[in-house]
């Protein structure tokens, strides 16, 4: 299983909150990319926390810096909303663009994104709260409901032609208190995409417990405050799950 840090960025910090409120400033997002690559992550995340409230992407020049340093996968989302913008990304450096709200509004953007450049590079973000007996898709990074079930959404999001699929479980996020599991397992059942579990890991245990409900069989975990307030390294992730 691929161990991903994930950087949520808002105004060139790292940040980190509880159910995507509550913004804490972390601290350089060059310097952590940089740290968390030299520990063994197997990929880095970076998204924009408040591209939605500009209406664009923030990060490229921070992507482009950390390519001088960082030479393991880098994934760029937030604000991403056309061709022109995936384009500047991978100019940038990025391997691969995660895609939610303009993915939501437009599914064709999908379709068309994953045709000009390959299924490998696009990744559908989705952003889940628990409702009633089932989970609700949100966008503009957790604040609007869009009423999508997101398991109908995950499956459509892969026969668009997405690569992977990154699933966010709000509920969790920021608390510690482990991955949502169900809804994990859920879309790890239902699609045939490498999933990208994120949200809630508080301790190693609760990837090893994630990962035997899925049999093994998860693709990846992405992990934020556990790094960020050092109460894991990228090493005892990977020693938890190798034992």
């Amino acid at each position: 299983m691929r161990v991903i840090a994930r950087l949520d960025v808002k105004n060139n910090y790292v940040i980190k909150g509880i159910q995507l409120e509550g913004l804490r400033k972390i601290g350089d997002p060059l310097e952590l990319a940089k740290r968390y690559s030299e520990q063994g992550a197997d990929e880095i995340i970076f998204m924009d926390a408040v591209a939605s409230l500009y209406g664009r992407n923030n990060l490229f020049h921070i992507i482009n810096k950390a390519c001088e340093e960082v030479f393991i996968p880098i994934t760029i989302g937030g604000g991403i909303r056309s061709l022109n913008d995936i384009e500047q990304a991978l100019k940038s450096g990025a391997d691969k663009i995660a895609l939610n709200t303009a993915a939501i509004k437009n599914p064709d953007f999908i379709k068309e994104a994953s045709r000009i450049y390959g299924s490998q590079c696009i990744v559908g973000s989705i952003e889940a709260k628990a409702k009633g007996g089932h989970w609700e898709a949100y966008v503009d990074n957790g604040r609007e409901e869009t009423g999508l079930n997101v398991l109908e959404w995950a499956k459509k999001l892969e026969d668009l032609g997405v690569g992977e699929i990154m699933i966010t479980s709000i509920d969790r996020d920021g608390t510690k208190k482990g991955f949502d599991k169900p809804l994990v397992n859920a879309i790890n059942s239902l699609v045939h995409v490498p999933v990208i579990a994120s949200g809630g890991a508080g301790k190693s245990e609760d990837l090893i417990g994630l990962n035997e409900l899925c049999h093994g069989d998860l693709s990846a975990a992405a992990f934020a405050t556990v790094l960020h307030y050092d109460l894991e390294t990228i090493l005892t992730l990977k020693k938890g799950l190798d034992q």
